[in-house]
């Protein structure tokens, strides 16, 4: 039986992702979570990503009203190679969580 190495639960929740610097470059792409926890997350990415590079992240947290944005820092864990068939499946990446800011509805999610 494997054993478990994870630090905290993971939650299956599918929340907006907007990556912003993967591997100390700035890039725009926008996914969902596949899963998250105090710790970290994993999103499918179109693109692949280095393992121990450095990627920032806003998620957002919504329930109908204001939405919450986190801008979140940290970097990547693990990426999952994407099946062979079909080829359009994305990669999927797992990054932590090592700081977050909440950023407030009136503040630029850039500052």
């Amino acid at each position: 039986m494997p054993v478990e190495k994870r630090r905290s639960k993971r939650f299956g929740i599918n929340l907006p992702v907007q990556i912003e610097v993967l591997g100390g470059k700035r890039v725009a792409r926008t996914a969902e979570t596949s899963n998250i926890s105090s710790g970290g997350v994993s999103f499918p990415s179109a693109k692949e990503a280095k393992v121990g590079g450095k990627i920032e992240y806003l998620i957002t947290l919504a329930d109908g009203k204001v939405p919450v944005r986190i801008r979140c820092f940290g970097k990547v864990l693990r990426i999952e190679n994407p099946p062979t068939n079909p080829p359009a499946t994305p990669w999927q990446v797992t990054a932590t969580i090592e700081r977050y800011k909440f950023i407030r509805p009136n503040e630029s999610a850039t500052a």
